[in-house]
């Protein structure tokens, strides 16, 4: 049977770790409870008038004794005594009649403040934002339901229709709003127009969409006021004013300063920001008393808008579900602890008011947070699922996926098929004398592109399956710092599959292409570049199959880091630029296969066009920058978001950096001069200090003097503190693998090629290994300020204009 203090720990919530009852610390002093008691020995029995028996020896008639002075005590209890009793009820515990248990009790109590503490800023935290979603739920059934009107009035036309139209904006909005599927909210999405819409046509109908959206603008006004807030050109109402004579922005009150709404989505896309600018162009306009469409409100708008909200609710039930758990482990973290107490220091009354204190507490008693929860549920079950309670528990309430022994089946069978494999390629290319001085340079050189490609891809896979368990052993929350989905996201096993699988497959493919090299067949080399096709194809299968959400994922988290900074920066997409600066030989495989196989070069060109034309010269270039720029524009993204953060600018100046070392080296192999070599000792050495300054201060948050572990950090995950410093020599040292470019090593093409994949590959050992430090930093950041749930920005905001 697995201990209680083993379940309570792998089942507390890692960033609120700090906030829950001390279960360790409790049985410590439950512990010196009973060695004390064992040291002390049984009390000698008392006689009645509170005397011992110590200096008589004992006595056929000690347990008379003892009887009676137990009857004694029991009759002298006095009422005021039962008074007393009562009112210790109300809060105040017995007092103990020994130290260490006095020293239980007050510590007990002081767990339970912090858990009340803890519990009641959470659930007011929630209770608002609650109350917060409701409104914006309620304000966008109003738009939604005034846009959808208009538009039926529009396909009816005429006056009655307008006359019909003012009507529906003069009555208040119905008491359910509509459901996201139903009719009105279709024909409301098919039915508004785009901002590009108002740049087709004619002048006149220019002008009637001008007037259209106005007319609409104002009926949205008009519903938005009844939620209490006024408008641009609107009629001005006395607002509150405070002592010093300042407005306030009051429920009911209006604003007296000029003020809007809008729906406010963030500009994490291209499109998104497109659309912002062109608010921004309608806002300028309506401010030089131009008013083409006052608060013009579009499809696109509208949707983003709704699925914010889904998401902020889901966001908000998260949070519930975390606090509900959050009551019922501490709950039983008291009743057992408190078990423990009494058994060990026979104090019942003490432990009965305890229990009654802790039952009465507002983690324990306050039913707010189960009431909100069932209210989210119904508003998300009518509003974003259709009335459909299957598809909104799909939403609220993920299935987490089965753990099945087949992955790990899986993994062993084609990691050991890829040993045998090896083996095999290794024993037939030594007899055919391929990697031999005498050997076909040639197939050398494609052999070792392709191969290498690969072999790095599952390297750095097997090496984020290594990440993957590490985190899950140490109780680090990647999903929720990678914003991952727990249904789909991957594992530990599945890291370990896709690795295995990949590397079986190249190797099959490897010995194939031997053999039929040696059957004397044509276009042998052609099978690398199936292998290319097929994993292309792979990738971007759109069927469900071979872990298509994870595939999906990477795509979009490539194209956000390709076209940086014009995507929003978040965690997984730094955290993958980071990687692919680690890739940089991987990009330059790459960009050999594209020139060799889909260039046509192995059919009619000279193998040199690949590696020696000014053409491919100049593509390096640009490929060994590529990474290192993308993630400088991430920083300058993130510089400008984060409200000019200077130490993002410092980050993107230690990728500058290392672009000026690149480009050094490069230039050094291209002319190696005396000046070039120290050109390139200067240059590198420079970004190699900046790099690990980064990694130990910043990425690690390490090398702090003042921390009570020696030039490391308050808060270690892992318990033996010389890992970190053994790390911080082995980053160092992978740190320094530049060196080898100035060293002049005489190497033949064999060796040369191996040399350059075994530093490659510690180039993403030292990755894989600096990406367990940093989440770990991150995670405790997180554990910091105690986020565990993810915040949406709601799309309705109010604005101050000039």
């Amino acid at each position: 049977m697995v201990k209680f203090s083993r379940e309570y720990e792998a089942s507390i919530i890692p960033e609120w770790k700090a906030a829950f009852v001390d279960y360790k610390c409790l049985k410590k002093l439950i512990k010196r409870i009973k060695v004390a008691r064992r040291d002390a020995g049984p009390p000698p029995p008392l006689l009645a008038g509170g005397t011992t028996t110590a200096g008589y020896g004992f006595s056929v008639l000690d347990p008379v004794r003892a009887l009676t002075a137990r009857f004694a005590r029991s009759t002298a209890a006095s009422p005021e005594g039962e008074e007393e009793s009562l009112e210790s009820d109300s809060g105040e515990l017995v007092r103990a009649t020994d130290k260490h248990e006095q020293e239980f009790l007050e510590q007990a109590d002081e767990e339970l403040e912090k858990v009340n503490k803890f519990y009641a800023s959470q659930e007011g935290e929630l209770l608002a934002r609650g109350d917060a979603l409701i409104e914006q739920l309620r304000i966008l059934a109003d738009v939604k339901r005034i846009l959808a009107d208009h538009v039926a009035a529009s396909r009816r036309g005429g006056p009655a229709g307008r006359r019909a139209l003012g009507r529906a904006a003069s009555m208040p909005p119905p008491s359910h709003s509509p459901s996201v599927n139903g009719s009105s909210g279709r024909h409301l999405l098919s039915g508004l127009a785009s901002p590009q819409s108002m740049s087709d046509g004619s002048v006149e109908l220019q002008q009637a969409r001008v007037a259209e959206g106005a007319a609409v603008a104002e009926e949205v006004m008009a519903a938005l006021e009844r939620n209490g807030v006024s408008f641009v050109g609107g009629g001005l109402a006395k607002a509150k004013k405070d002592g010093s004579g300042k407005q306030l922005m009051g429920r009911g009150a209006l604003l007296q300063l000029p003020a809007t709404v809008r729906i406010d989505i963030p500009p994490t896309s291209p499109g998104r920001a497109a659309l912002k600018v062109w608010e921004e162009l309608v806002n300028v306009l309506r401010k030089d008393g131009a008013d083409p469409a006052a608060a013009f409100v579009h499809r696109k708008k509208v949707q983003h808008a709704e699925k914010n909200i889904r998401d902020a609710f889901l966001a908000l039930y998260r949070g519930l579900e975390l606090l509900k758990k959050f009551s019922s482990l501490n709950v039983k973290a008291f009743t057992k602890i408190l078990k423990k107490f009494v058994k060990v220091s026979e104090q019942q009354r003490a432990t009965d008011l305890f229990s009654e204190k802790v039952k009465r507490s507002p983690f324990s008693s306050s039913d707010k947070v189960l009431q909100l929860a069932d209210e989210v549920e119904c508003i998300f079950l009518r509003h974003f699922a259709g009335n459909d309670r299957k598809v909104a528990m799909k939403y609220l309430k993920p299935q987490q996926p089965r753990n099945t022994h087949m992955i790990t089946f899986l993994v062993g069978l084609f990691t050991g098929t890829f040993v045998s494999l090896f083996i095999i390629y290794s024993v037939l290319a030594h007899v055919a004398g391929i990697f031999s001085s005498t050997g076909s340079p040639a197939y050398m050189d494609i052999v070792y592109h392709v191969f290498s490609m690969f072999a790095l891809i599952s390297l750095h896979v097997f090496l984020y399956g290594c990440n993957l368990f590490m985190w899950k052993s140490t109780r680090i929350n990647h999903n929720f710092i990678f914003d991952f989905a727990s249904n789909t996201a991957l594992t530990h096993r599945d890291a370990f599959l896709m690795s295995a699988s990949i590397m079986c497959t190249v190797v099959l493919s490897l010995v194939i292409n031997l053999f039929l090299r040696n059957a004397g067949a044509t276009y042998t080399d052609a099978l690398p570049g199936a292998l290319l096709l097929l994993s292309t194809g792979v990738l971007f299968c759109p069927f469900n199959i071979f872990y298509r959400s994870t595939r999906y994922c990477f795509m979009r988290v490539m194209r956000n880091i390709i076209f940086s900074p014009f995507y929003k920066v978040l965690m997984a997409d730094f955290f993958m630029a980071d990687q692919l600066t680690s890739q940089i030989p991987l990009l330059r495989h790459m960009e050999f296969a594209a020139c060799y196989f889909m260039a046509g070069t192995f059919r009619n060109q000279a193998y040199e066009t690949c590696t020696s034309s000014p053409q491919y010269t100049h593509l390096a270039y640009v490929i060994s920058f590529l990474p290192y720029y993308w993630r400088a524009m991430q920083c300058l993204r993130r510089y400008l978001e984060e409200g000019h953060d200077i130490n993002q600018l410092a980050n993107a100046g230690k990728y500058v950096s290392a672009m000026v070392a690149a480009a050094v080296r490069f230039k050094y192999a291209a002319t190696p001069t005396p000046l070039w070599m120290w050109m390139v000792v200067i240059s590198s050495s420079g970004a190699t200090i900046y790099q690990l300054y980064w990694d130990f201060v910043m990425d690690w948050g390490f090398l702090n003097p003042k921390s009570k572990n020696l030039w490391l950090r308050d808060q270690l995950i892992l318990k033996n503190k010389s890992i970190y410093y053994v790390s911080m020599m082995l980053n160092l040292a992978l740190r320094l693998a530049w060196a080898q470019s100035v060293m002049k090593l005489k190497l033949g093409r064999v060796e040369s090629r191996l040399l350059d994949f075994s530093l490659a590959s510690l180039e993403i050992i030292r990755r894989g290994h600096w990406n367990f430090y940093r989440l770990e930093n991150e995670h405790l950041n997180n554990a910091g300020k105690f986020r565990a749930v993810k915040t949406v920005p709601l799309p309705f905001r109010e604005l101050e204009t000039d």
